[in-house]
């Protein structure tokens, strides 16, 4: 019985059934919360324009609209979602979120907010940090291979 169970779980054949299921399911669901933020968007700038009145707030929650779609891009391009889009994204919406409520906010929260955003700031120079030396880290292994196939000819 035990064999049969490790057989039907095991780790590489269950990943290799379902993988397809996690790819469909993650790009469909991309899709959609695209198509959404455009939506959302078109409805913002509606609203806007209804009201007659833009503020710094509003062009950041549009801001915010245009770097998720961006972030879907990102994906469709490269199969992968940069970790500092999101970070950025959180970013952004703290700034709105300060501007939006400073004038009723309390000293320490203010603080505590513009802390906030310090520390995704770092986050995020590390994170690209972290980006550039694994890109380096290709560059030189590209160059390795290239110098070692170039040793190898006569």
């Amino acid at each position: 019985m035990k064999e049969i169970f490790d057989r039907i779980f095991e780790r590489n054949r269950l990943n290799r059934r379902l993988h397809w299921t996690t790819i469909a399911s993650e790009k469909v669901l991309l899709a959609i919360i695209g198509l959404l933020s455009v939506v959302a968007s078109a409805q913002y700038i509606w609203g806007m324009f209804q009201v007659g009145e833009i503020t710094l707030a509003d062009l950041f929650l549009l801001f915010i609209y245009v770097e998720i779609i961006g972030m879907i891009g990102a994906f469709y391009s490269t199969n992968r979602i940069p970790v500092t889009l999101p970070i950025i994204i959180a970013i952004t919406a703290l700034c709105r979120l300060i501007i939006m409520q400073s004038k009723d906010m309390q000293a320490l929260t203010l603080i505590a907010e513009a802390g906030a955003v310090l520390i995704l700031s770092g986050a995020a120079y590390v994170m690209s940090l972290k980006d550039k030396l694994s890109q380096d880290k290709l560059e030189q292994e590209d160059r390795d291979l290239a110098e070692s196939e170039k040793d190898k000819l006569p």
